[in-house]
């Protein structure tokens, strides 16, 4: 008897050693989120796989935090698990816990500072330091993640360091200069983005006889002045080898200081109309927009109120397309709507259109912050504000121009930063045409929002409104009450059962 008893205990024993041996080589998990957040995306499995050199990931998380930070830990750490699966022993990681003055000064030499969070402890609420950030190592170099959010998407940046820091021979990029372009600097997110797979330089049209054949793709963003014909020449004669154009441009300004919009002649809008796509001059309004920032007095005080603005659309139409995929929202400044009028050898994809509410304003025109808009103001519908021509655009090889009506979109604001999905959206579309779709599911895979859609929120709708509004209320509890009803009927059905005289 004890000899099957202790039998029984090496064989359960045993079975844990193998099951855990296995679960390290075969690690899965069931994700149920919408957008697989918890689930490797498939960018981020080819580079894993495709390494050739040892990564470390080194984590400096601190101890003994809030619930949300010991979570984001545990999932950083599971998610370095899997990284380690599929990178056939080229991963390493480790954890440290900087409680040590040696181990702090390591991490802030390292660029990874410290951030203050809020803690409850002995019911009082203080602010304490943590750290919560990476340093991803390989081949003597180094890129640091500096702060991991907790709750926020972390997998886009860290397959992201590992793809910078593997790529050795990356292709060049030309980004025009001369005609009033933002620079580099003015672009610092896009620049962010496109310096992880790309070699980016400025192109002088002027100084060039040629775009060289070197350049995947060449870049034209919100040019101010005219572009000579001579210049644009050379544009045809890049596309004639099979080059590949993003323009973002402007056919229209606005002036926030004389609240005035006017129009604006860079050359590309006739060039463009030769290839059959003809970018007016004019402002796409929607009722889905931005707002402003206005002054208001209220006795002694002067206060800043948010103020709807229909030149500012916010774009959350995006037809199925590689450069626009997993977008959600790109806020446009003074966007101008664009149609393909057809030209022999070439086709028109658009990419990004307005709301269902949709107008257009032809300049001069004078900005009235304090106008009452309504319905008739929008009586148009999926304008286009963002297409790809491809085909034979200048001679008999195939070559693609992704236009955007908004030259600023991706130019950073006041603040340095710009909305993440117009940062996505020019650099999706580069990825795309330069035939690198590598980091574009990645890039947007986040947290999905859903705002409510623009059809629901019109004066005609509201009895529409009404109703899912009391439908979503009531519902629950009518089923509720009919799971009582049910219950209460069943009950009765048996208690009368039983009380029958021939009942057993």
């Amino acid at each position: 008897m004890k000899n099957k008893t202790l039998v029984s205990i090496l064989l359960v024993v045993a079975i844990i050693v193998v099951a855990n041996l296995v679960s390290q080589r075969l690690y899965y998990r069931m994700d149920l989120t919408e957008n697989g957040q918890y689930t490797l995306s498939k960018p981020t499995r080819d580079i894993l796989r495709s390494l050739n050199e040892p990564v470390t990931v080194t984590a400096y998380f601190s101890g003994n935090m809030p619930p949300d930070i010991e979570k984001a830990k545990r999932d950083f750490q599971e998610m370095l698990v899997e990284f380690v699966n599929l990178s056939k022993g080229q991963l390493d990681y480790q954890f440290i816990d900087p409680t040590e003055d040696a181990q702090k000064q390591e991490a802030l030499q390292a660029g990874i500072q410290p951030v203050m969070i809020n803690v409850r402890e002995k019911d009082q609420a203080k602010q304490q330091q943590a750290f919560l950030g990476a340093i991803v190592r390989a081949g003597g170099e180094q890129e640091i993640l500096p702060f991991l959010p907790p709750g926020e998407p972390i997998e886009y940046d860290l397959a992201r360091a590992i793809k910078k820091l593997s790529v050795k021979e990356k292709p060049s990029l030309g980004l025009v200069q001369g005609h009033g372009e933002p620079g580099m600097a003015e672009l610092g997110q896009v620049m962010e983005e496109l310096n992880v797979l790309y070699s980016v330089e400025n192109v002088g049209l002027e100084a060039e006889s040629s775009i060289p054949d070197r350049f995947r793709t060449v870049a034209i963003v919100a040019p101010k002045d005219t572009i000579p014909p001579g210049q644009l020449a050379k544009l045809d004669d890049y596309l004639s080898r099979g080059g590949k154009l993003f323009i973002a441009m402007n056919a229209v300004q606005g002036d926030f200081q004389s609240a005035t919009g006017s129009v604006i002649h860079t050359g590309l809008e006739d060039w463009l109309a030769t290839k059959g796509l003809k970018v007016e001059n004019s402002f796409a309004i929607d009722a889905q927009c931005g707002t402003v920032q206005v002054q208001q007095q209220q006795g002694f005080f002067t206060i800043r109120t948010p103020v709807q603005f229909p030149f500012l659309p916010i774009i959350t139409n995006f037809p199925e397309h590689p450069a626009t995929k997993g977008l959600e929202q790109a806020v446009m400044t003074f966007a101008s709507p664009m149609q393909f009028t057809g030209s022999d050898g070439v086709s028109f994809t658009p990419i990004a259109l307005t709301s269902v509410k949709s107008g257009v304003v032809t300049p001069p025109t004078y900005f009235d912050i304090n106008k009452q808009w309504t319905d008739a103001d929008f009586p148009m519908s999926n304008l286009i504000v963002g297409g790809v021509l491809e085909g034979k655009l200048a001679g008999e090889a195939n070559a693609r121009i992704i236009v955007i009506g908004d030259g600023d979109f991706p130019v950073s604001g006041q603040q340095g930063r710009q909305n993440p999905d117009n940062i996505s959206l020019m650099a999706n579309s580069i990825d795309w045409l330069s035939d690198d779709t590598g980091l574009i599911e990645l890039r947007t895979k986040a947290v999905a929002t859903r705002p409510i859609s623009q059809e629901y929120l019109s004066e005609d709708a509201s009895g529409k409104r009404n109703f899912l509004k009391y439908f979503n209320f009531g519902l629950p509890i009518m089923l509720v009450l009919l799971y009582g009803f049910l219950r209460f009927q069943r009950e009765k059905r048996i208690r009368l059962k039983r009380m029958q005289e021939r009942y057993v």
